[in-house]
This record gives structure tokens, sequence and C-alpha cells, in this order.
């Protein structure tokens, strides 16, 4: 007998646009926190104990925000705008204040990307001004590490991921282009690595695990392409997970290396075990498409949540596979 579908444990409203972008906050202090950025240039900080917004920031001049991060053991937010610009934000006593700010030059939705180095500083990149280029740079001084811009024209650049491996000297980066195409490259040569055709249509979103060196990608078709890294740093495909319904916003895989969300334009969540890529979980609440999916960073496993944002101006929020269940 199949498990009936799961509902969420609560839903966040009021943020009267659609919710572009999730980050979880909830290993620090007493409150777990989640962000979100809207499309009408607003952060809200969701208390998830009250599941009321306590604060709600707008420093993008009311354009869409389509990214925000922290700084790990700051007090310090970071949010994207399609103003072209990156703003760094002190949340330190109850303040919401523009502390510094970055400009892209980029008019896409090219999500930022964030590395935290052993040194205590972090890496930032950013699709540049450039329709293939990208940026990195060191936060928070805003140092200029950096720009790649690929040796063949493959458009623009949709969607990108700093990582560090555990061997190698300096960080790598994953990216994805407007051609289908994935490319690796290394950081501190300024060196593309590998390329492969992962799609025919413009990569919409990727997400990796350092861990097994795989990852996967959506676009507009009805399939998730995976991938792997090969001990040379090779890119290569592996299966395709087919979708009943085509588009995928965004990829999120869980910190355990258990699960992977993905973002439906089908108005689903559908969740998948990391490992085989097995179907588990249509979730279904959403009358939009679902935009952004996120996992919270709970130290207590048996506190994890899933949340999704939707272009039905609601965030969903699901408890599922918590306890040892087989997600293989």
């Amino acid at each position: 007998m199949s498990r009936a579908a799961p509902s969420p444990i609560f839903t966040l409203r009021g943020a009267g646009a659609p919710l572009n972008t999730l980050h979880f906050s909830c290993h620090g202090g007493d409150t777990p926190l989640l962000f979100s950025g809207s499309g009408k240039g607003a952060i809200h900080m969701w208390n998830l104990n009250t599941r009321r917004a306590e604060t709600v920031a707008e420093g993008h001049s009311g354009n869409s925000v389509v990214w925000v991060n922290t700084l790990q053991g700051t007090d310090t937010l970071i949010s994207q705008g399609r103003d072209m610009r990156v703003c760094l934000w002190d949340l330190s006593e109850g303040r919401t204040a523009v502390l510094d700010s970055l400009w892209t030059g980029s008019v896409g939705f090219c999500q930022c990307s964030l590395l935290e180095m052993s040194t205590g500083t972090h890496l930032l990149a950013f699709a540049g001004q450039q329709t293939e280029e990208i940026k990195i740079v060191e936060l928070p001084s805003k140092t200029p590490v950096c720009t790649l811009i690929p040796d063949a024209k493959l458009g623009m650049v949709m969607c990108i991921k700093l990582w560090q491996p555990d061997s190698g000297p300096g960080p790598l980066l994953l990216a994805g282009y407007e051609d289908g195409s994935l490319l690796l490259w290394d950081v501190t040569q300024r060196a593309q690595l590998s390329q492969t055709k992962a799609h025919p249509e413009p990569v919409m979103c990727l997400t990796f695990d350092p861990q097994c060196l795989r990852g996967v990608s959506g676009s507009s078709e009805k399939d998730l392409c995976s991938w792997r890294l090969d001990g040379q740093n090779n890119l290569q495909l592996q299966d395709s997970v087919p979708l009943v319904n085509p588009g995928v916003s965004q990829l999120c895989v869980r910190g355990d290396g258990k699960l992977l969300a993905s973002a439906g334009w089908d108005h689903r969540v559908r969740i998948f075990g990391w490992k085989k890529l097995r179907p588990l979980a249509v979730l279904q609440y959403h009358t939009d498409l679902v935009l952004s999916v996120a996992f919270s960073d709970h130290q207590d496993p048996r506190q994890r949540l899933l949340a999704a944002g939707s272009k039905d101006q609601r965030i969903s929020l699901w408890s599922i596979f918590n306890e040892g269940a087989d997600t293989g």
C-alpha cells in the first residue's frame, strides 16, 4: 500500500510577490531563520518558531531579489538583485543596514555562488557584464580574483557553483551556459578543465555534491541530466532522469547527501534519492511555478526541513525522510 502524499507542516504567507530564492540559517543562535528574496525587491527574515516575518529589508530599489545567503559565523547577509547589485547587510543587534555593495553589470538571472575559505574569507562568483563572463572576488574586501571567459561561444552564463575539492590547490567552479554546455573551471589557474553538452536547451539550474563528485542539472526539458567528475576532473554524463512535466527552476541536495529536491514549473516539488536518483515523493501544494527549494541546516537531523518558494507568493515547509528512511 502506497504512502499518502505528505502535506506541508506549515506555510509562510505575506511576501506579496514571487519567491525567487530561499536560505536557511538554523545552526547558530536560538532562533532558526529562513531568508527569502521576492520579485518586488524585499528580503523577508522568517522566524521559524513564531512562523512570522521578523524583519523585511529592501535594498534593491524594488528590483527582484534573485539570491540570498549569509556569511558563516557573522551577522552578514548577502543579497543579489536585478538592479545589477550585490548587497552586504549588517544584521547584528536587529539592524538591517546595507554595509557595502558590488556592481555586477549582469542583466541575467544567474545566481551568485559563495564559498567559505580556510582563511576566514569568502569567494563570491557572479555573472559579469559580458555575456559569457564570470567574475570572482574575495569578500569582504571585494578584491578581484579572476575573470573566466570560455574559449567558445556558449551564450549567457545561466548558473554557477563554486566548491573546494578535498585534494588539489584551489577552488573549482562549475558553470552552465545558454547552449546547454557545462564547464569546469580551475579558479587558481583561470583555466578551463573540462566541458560537456548536457542539454539541448539552456541549463536553468545545477547542483553538485563534492563528497561524491556527482552533480545534476535541469532545463526546460522533461529530463534531469546527471553527471560526475572522474579522477582527472573530466565531466562525464551519466543517466538522465525523466520528469513527468518539463521545466525545473532549482535543484538542491540535502546536507547528508541522501535527498535531491527539484522545483518544478508544474507547481510541484519532486524528491529523489540522491544515491540512485530514484523518485521518492511528489509534493503538491503550490498553485503556480515553484521557483526555489532549500534544505535546512539544523544540527539535529530530526528537525530538518525542506522549504519551497513559489510564484504563488507562498513558502511551504515540509518535514520528509528525516529518521532513517530508505532513500536509495
